[in-house]
């Protein structure tokens, strides 16, 4: 029982840390969703030059999408001419950050991580997609193109309903666009629907295992657990390295596990490595992405993404070095600045916004089965 509290509590504490920095982060992601025009990525991704990929890679890193969520957005980019480097530079910066995530690092890290870590993504996705530009055309298989009017809405994140049962034949993590609404008020309403609603139903179960798989460890885990691992901090890399890849895990429910094992005494280099990793490849994305777009620009991918983690990671603990900022002195410094009734409230209102776009999202899918079904 007392190992149960301990447990609780711990999740219970980086969920309401982290509470009121991810409700700014999926609201800014709402902005942006309003606000971008809708065919913004379409029209910057042509082409095989390093302008496109590093617009793949800017354009890319503030979206608040998985690494599941990126693809069907990454293949309308394809059909829509982008380039291999492009989309592989949006593929990739897109999981790694993201407005939401750079809140809750604000919030259970440092202001340092937070900056390390987007520009981190930027920076491997720009050698990913300069790379993947490298490889030639015919190694990449070509995906057919589809009715303009779609595609460019599906290359942009946001596409149409079809089918007369009025059930969206987007892919995960795709949103519907909304017939007949330009003006700003409905733009922002539909954008913070859309922010959290779709977007919060699919990373709103994944963040709360995240803070449960957080406080498993800071409840469970030996406090020196990292401290004394043998082989040091490449060690400690190659660890990060070896769950991060594999595991689906989202930028945002990746913070709380990074924060919790710092707190262990994971080097700030290591716990990038995961940031890195974990949000950008799993098994499942690995395996679409190669029936997809062929082996080799998975290959690329998949190596672009374990070398420069690892890279930087090193980088990342030279510079706390450099600067004598410990890391473990100031983890959740931020967050544990704010008034308790602020921490408090926003945990509650997040607990129901997750509820409900969960309930929501469950309810629409049934109905569209059903639709299905009938017909």
């Amino acid at each position: 029982m007392d190992s149960l509290l301990r447990f609780l509590a711990e999740s219970w504490h980086v969920f309401r840390q982290a509470a009121p920095f991810l409700l700014f982060g999926f609201f800014v992601a709402g902005l942006l969703k309003a606000l971008a025009p809708a065919d913004l990525l379409v029209r910057h991704f042509g082409g095989r030059g390093f302008v496109s990929v590093l617009k793949g890679a800017l354009l890319g890193a503030p979206l608040p999408l998985c690494s599941c969520g990126v693809l069907p957005a990454a293949m309308g980019l394809r059909r829509q001419g982008a380039g291999a480097g492009a989309t592989t530079a949006f593929m990739i910066a897109t999981p790694e950050t993201g407005v939401d995530s750079l809140a809750v690092t604000y919030a259970l890290i440092d202001p340092l991580m937070t900056a390390l870590r987007p520009i981190s993504a930027v920076l491997t996705a720009l050698v990913a997609g300069l790379a993947a530009n490298l490889l030639p055309e015919r190694s990449i298989p070509a995906l057919q193109p589809v009715n303009g009017t779609e595609a460019a809405g599906c290359a942009s994140g946001c596409c149409p309903r079809g089918g007369s049962d009025g059930c969206a034949t987007t892919a995960p993590g795709v949103a519907e666009c909304p017939a007949g609404r330009s003006r700003l008020a409905d733009r922002l309403r539909d954008g913070l629907g859309h922010a959290f609603g779709e977007m919060l139903a699919d990373v709103g179960l994944w963040l709360v295992l995240g803070v449960l798989a957080a406080g498993a460890i800071g409840a469970f885990l030996p406090p020196t657990l990292f401290v004394d691992l043998p082989g040091g901090e490449v060690t400690s890399m190659l660890a990060m390295l070896v769950i991060g890849v594999p595991m689906y895990v989202c930028a945002s429910s990746s913070t709380p596990i990074a924060a919790s094992l710092l707190l262990k005494g994971l080097s700030p280099g290591a716990a990038l490595v995961f940031l890195l990793t974990g949000p950008a490849t799993n098994a499942t994305t690995i395996t679409v992405m190669a029936r997809t777009f062929g082996p080799a620009l998975t290959g690329v991918y998949v190596a672009s993404i374990v070398g420069c983690s690892l890279a930087f990671g090193l980088v990342a603990n030279r510079i706390y070095a450099a600067l004598g900022f410990d890391i473990h002195a100031v983890l959740g410094g931020v967050a544990e600045a704010l008034p308790a009734w602020i921490e408090l409230g926003s945990s509650a209102l997040l607990a129901v916004l997750i509820l409900r776009a969960l309930f929501t999202s469950r309810h629409a899918h049934d109905a569209c089965a059903e639709g299905v079904a009938s017909h």
